[in-house]
């Protein structure tokens, strides 16, 4: 299932092949997020030229929108996406944190993280979480999730890899009630696979918060059931804080942990200083919705840094979107930075496809440079010239 080709001598970071029904993954790798079984504004051609690899859609969401009896019908991911390649669902566990704690805190996924939203003015919580699962109050409807529920959605929706139903904390809870929902998830987790009667990968969720005792407790915990792979949470808003630091700590309290022999995916992280890190510190796969979410606002990830493409500055530079770029966009369409400018003062639906697919082509062929220099021994070169230049380049 899951083979490591290549160590860096000086970080955790590896190379490697994961295999699943729908055909191979090389590691270290991006993950796409189609939260409602779609990549915004991509088509399937535009996913395969962008270099995409694996998929992310969302449980709850599908749930929501199929129901218990549309999902009885329904034809799967792959086929309704039309894609062949491999796919992920979450659990809804997200949405347990989205939905509840963070909208009564007013907080984002990671607090005061440069790379997740503001925190806003706090709403009416939507959840009730119980020891047995989770009441949803969503536009005056209420569902019930618990990990039974979500492997059976998961099941029905037939991703290639599955996670274990799990509760995110926020980053303003304490101790106390951190290591509660920590040991409700760890039960859920056992529940979860417990509930599974199919062959799909399912991964185990690492939780704690920003606690060392609770992360390696977690991880410990965790590594030990029977799980094909295994999560880091925290990137939902529970754990990695205001500074890129604490990410890089609280992954070393919890990578000595984790079987060396099976894949590590990390949640809801995707800048590219994060890549790095988290390749450094051992996991292998990343999902975010960076790439497409800010690509449909302007923000356009380029090797000198981002560029905002709807300031007036650009609405007569004749220059190529990224010279050095070898997606579609750049190098068929040969997009203009001015162009690209008309498109998203025009509203032009153009404008988020094509920023989309070469975001996506840019984190994609990240991990894939990523992938080299691990193999060549060349890791640090890499990440001192993607982040001496990015740093020397201001938004513009």
């Amino acid at each position: 299932m899951f083979t490591i080709t290549a160590r860096d001598e000086k970080t955790q970071a590896r190379t490697g092949i994961l295999e699943t029904p729908h055909g191979t993954v090389e590691t270290p790798a991006f993950v796409a997020v189609g939260t409602h079984a779609r990549v915004r504004t991509l088509a399937t051609p535009d996913l395969v030229a962008a270099k995409t690899q694996l998929i992310i859609a969302n449980t709850y969401h599908l749930w929501r929108t199929l129901g218990d009896e549309g999902l009885k019908t329904y034809q799967g991911l792959h086929a309704a996406m039309q894609w062949p390649y491999s796919l992920m669902t979450d659990s809804g566990g997200f949405q347990v944190f989205s939905l509840g704690i963070a909208r009564e805190q007013g907080v984002g996924k990671v607090a005061g993280g440069a790379h997740t939203e503001l925190s806003r003015m706090p709403e009416k919580n939507l959840v009730r979480i119980t020891e047995d699962g989770v009441h949803f109050f969503e536009d005056d409807h209420e569902c019930y999730l618990d990990a039974e529920t979500s492997i059976r959605i998961q099941q029905q929706l037939g991703a290639d890899i599955i996670l274990a139903f799990d509760e995110p904390t926020s980053p303003l809870h304490d101790i106390a009630y951190t290591r509660c929902a920590m040991e409700r998830t760890h039960r859920w987790e056992a529940r979860s696979l417990a509930a599974r009667s199919s062959t799909q990968l399912l991964y185990g969720i690492v939780q704690g918060g920003p606690f060392e005792e609770l992360r390696r407790e977690s991880a410990h915990a965790i590594a030990g059931m029977p799980f094909d792979g295994f999560a880091v949470g925290g990137a939902f808003g529970n754990s990695f804080g205001s500074a890129r630091i604490h990410m890089k700590k609280e992954l070393s309290w919890v990578s000595p942990f984790l079987p060396e022999n099976k894949p590590r995916h990390l949640l809801g992280i995707g800048l590219v200083e994060d890549l790095f890190d988290g390749v450094a510190a051992g996991m292998d796969t990343f999902d975010c919705v960076v790439p497409t979410r800010e690509a449909r606002h302007g923000s356009i990830w380029t090797r000198a840094g981002r560029l905002d493409i709807k300031r007036g500055r650009y609405v007569n530079d004749t220059s190529i979107v990224d010279p050095e770029c070898g997606c579609p966009v750049c190098t068929l369409q040969r997009t203009t930075k001015a162009e690209l400018y008309a498109l998203f003062h025009e509203k032009n639906e153009e404008a988020g496809r094509r920023a989309s697919l070469h975001n996506l082509f840019f984190f994609n062929n990240l991990m894939e440079e990523i992938r080299r220099a691990v193999r060549e021994k060349k890791l640090d070169e890499l990440k001192a010239r993607y982040l001496s230049r990015s740093a020397a380049s201001s938004f513009s």
